[in-house]
C-alpha cells in the first residue's frame, strides 16, 4: 500500500509538474524611478538593432510596475524591453515558458537589472559585465599598439590583443560547456568563429598550403552554428554571419554560391524560422548585389526553391511576383545565348544583331532623353574609338523611344554612326522582356558566338571584363 502510495504521489507530481507548464511568458516589471508610462517588448529577427519588432506592450502603474503575459507559444531569443520614448531600452533572455521578474532603474539602463526566476538571464548580465570590463581593456591595447613606436612594442601589444580575444573565447566555451542546451550556450555557440591553427601547412606533395587559412576558416565556418534553433533568428546574429560568409568568405562565382546556398538550406530544412530567413536573405542578397551575374543565383534560387513549394509563407500574389521577376532575367544570364533582337535602323532597314560581326558585341539599350545616356553614350563611344575597337568590338545601339529627330541629331552630334544604330518604331520588338530593360542604359557585352558575356555594364568596367575573358581563354589554350 505504502509502494502504490508513493508510485501515486510521484505519478501525481509528474502531471502536476507537465500541468504547469505552459506557452507563452509572463514577466512582472519593476521600475525603481518610473511609473504611469508605456514598456515595449520587442525582439531581433536576424538583423541587430535598429530593426527591432515589438511583440507586447504595457503600462507601469502608479507602482512602477506592469505584467507583460501571453499564453501563445513564443519563439525564444534576445528580446528587448524598450521604454516609451523609443531610445532607451536593455536586452534579456526570453524562451517559451519563461516566467521571470526584473527589477530595473531607468535611469541606470543597461546597468543594474536584477532578475528572479530566471538563472539565465543572471548568467547573461554576467556576461554582459564581462563584456564591459573587456572591451575596457581591449581597446586599451588597442590603443597602445596604435601608438607604438617600435616593432617589439607593436608585437607585444599585438600578443596582448590576441591573449584578451582568446579569453573572452574562452569565457563563452566554457559556459556552453556547463550548460549544454540553454539559448545562451545556443548564443554563444553561434558566435564562434573557426580558430586557424597557427604554423606552416604543407600540401601532400610538400609544397606549402598557401590557401590553408582560408580554406580551413571556410570550412569550419558554421561548425558551432545550430541551423535547428529557430530562437537563432531572433538574435542579432544571423544576418551578420550570412553577409560574412557569402559576401567576404565565398567566391563570388554563380555556382559557389549557389552550391554554398543548397549546403545552408539542406542544414535549415524542416526548421520554420531558419530556413524562412535562410531564404529570404539568399534571395535578397543576390538580387541587390552589384556583382556580375548574381542574377543567374536568383533565377536559381526560384525555380529550386520557390517554385517547387518551399516558401510556404509566401501567397501566390508574393509568389508570383518572384516567378514574374526570374522569367524576365532567364532568358539573359551570363553564358546564355543572347536572343537575336531584329529591328529598323533610320533609313527603314532591319538590322539583325546576329548579322554584326566582331570578336565581341556590345548591345547598348538607351535613350536620347535619358541624363544618364547623354552622358554615358558620348563617353563610351570614346573609349570605343579609343580601345574597343581595337579590341573588335561592334555596338548594336537600340534607341527605346519612338522620337526621331533627337535621336537622330544625337547620333550626328556625337558621331555615333560607326555604330548599328536601330529602333523599334512600330514597338513590334519584346527586347524589353528578352533583355529585362528596365532602366536606360543598359549595356551587354556579347562575345563572337553571340553568348553574354557581361551585362548591365558602363564604360567604367567593359575593358575589365573583357581582359578577364581573354586571359580565362589564353589559360584554355595552354
Amino acid at each position: 500500500m505504502k509502494r502504490f502510495t508513493l508510485f501515486a504521489l510521484l505519478l501525481l507530481m509528474g502531471l502536476s509538474q507537465h500541468s504547469f507548464a505552459r506557452d507563452g511568458y509572463h514577466i512582472k516589471l519593476k521600475f525603481t524611478d518610473m511609473k504611469d508610462s508605456l514598456v515595449y517588448l520587442a525582439h531581433y529577427y536576424g538583423k541587430p538593432l535598429p530593426t527591432i519588432y515589438k511583440a507586447d506592450s504595457a503600462k507601469l502603474n502608479s507602482k512602477g510596475e506592469a505584467i507583460l503575459d501571453s499564453k501563445e507559444k513564443t519563439l525564444g531569443g534576445i528580446y528587448i524591453i524598450l521604454l516609451n520614448d523609443k531610445k532607451t531600452y536593455f536586452e534579456f533572455l526570453l524562451d517559451n515558458g519563461n516566467e521571470m521578474t526584473i527589477t530595473a532603474t531607468a535611469s541606470k539602463l543597461p546597468e543594474g537589472l536584477k532578475f528572479e526566476g530566471s538563472p539565465e538571464n543572471t548568467h547573461f548580465q554576467e556576461y554582459v559585465t564581462f563584456l564591459k570590463d573587456f572591451g575596457t581593456r581591449q581597446q586599451k591595447l588597442v590603443d597602445g599598439y596604435k601608438a607604438a613606436k617600435t616593432k617589439a612594442d607593436s608585437t607585444e601589444y599585438r600578443e596582448k590583443i590576441g591573449k584578451g580575444s582568446k579569453e573572452l573565447i574562452k569565457f563563452r566555451q566554457n559556459y556552453a560547456a556547463k550548460y549544454p542546451g540553454t539559448l545562451l550556450s545556443a548564443i554563444f555557440n553561434a558566435l564562434e568563429v573557426p580558430e586557424v591553427p597557427e604554423g606552416t601547412h604543407y600540401l601532400p606533395d610538400g609544397k606549402v598550403d598557401s590557401n590553408f587559412s582560408y580554406n580551413y576558416y571556410k570550412t569550419h565556418y558554421w561548425d558551432h552554428f545550430n541551423f535547428q534553433d529557430d530562437r537563432l533568428v531572433q538574435t542579432p546574429i544571423y544576418d551578420g554571419k550570412l553577409d560574412e560568409y557569402f559576401n567576404k568568405v565565398v567566391l563570388p562565382w554563380p555556382d559557389s554560391v549557389e552550391h554554398e546556398a543548397d549546403v545552408l538550406l539542406a542544414k535549415a530544412r524542416g526548421t520554420k524560422d531558419v530556413f524562412k530567413y535562410t531564404l529570404w536573405w539568399l534571395t535578397h542578397n543576390v538580387e541587390n548585389s552589384k556583382i556580375m551575374g548574381m542574377d543567374a543565383v536568383f533565377v536559381y534560387l526560384v525555380e529550386n526553391y520557390y517554385m517547387k513549394g518551399d516558401a510556404t509563407w509566401l501567397d501566390n500574389d508574393a509568389l508570383s511576383k518572384y516567378y514574374d521577376r526570374a522569367s524576365k532575367i532567364a532568358p539573359n544570364v551570363i553564358g546564355n545565348v543572347a536572343p537575336d533582337v531584329n529591328l529598323p535602323d533610320a533609313k527603314g532597314t532591319v538590322q539583325s544583331m546576329y548579322n554584326v560581326k566582331g570578336k565581341y558585341t556590345l548591345l547598348v539599350f538607351w535613350s536620347p532623353d535619358c541624363g544618364h545616356c547623354q552622358h554615358e553614350m558620348p563617353v563610351l563611344d570614346s573609349l570605343y574609338k579609343a580601345v574597343l575597337k581595337n579590341k573588335g568590338v561592334k555596338v548594336y545601339a537600340v534607341n527605346v523611344d519612338n522620337e526621331d529627330t533627337k535621336w537622330s541629331d544625337f547620333i550626328k552630334k556625337n558621331k555615333l554612326e560607326e555604330w548599328t544604330n536601330v529602333w523599334d518604331k512600330d514597338h513590334n520588338s519584346d527586347f524589353r522582356s528578352k533583355y529585362d530593360v528596365y532602366s536606360t542604359p543598359t549595356i551587354y557585352l556579347l562575345d563572337e558566338k553571340k553568348i553574354i558575356r557581361g551585362k548591365r555594364l558602363d564604360h567604367s568596367n567593359i575593358m575589365s571584363v573583357i581582359e578577364i575573358l581573354e586571359k580565362k581563354d589564353k589559360t584554355t589554350k595552354r
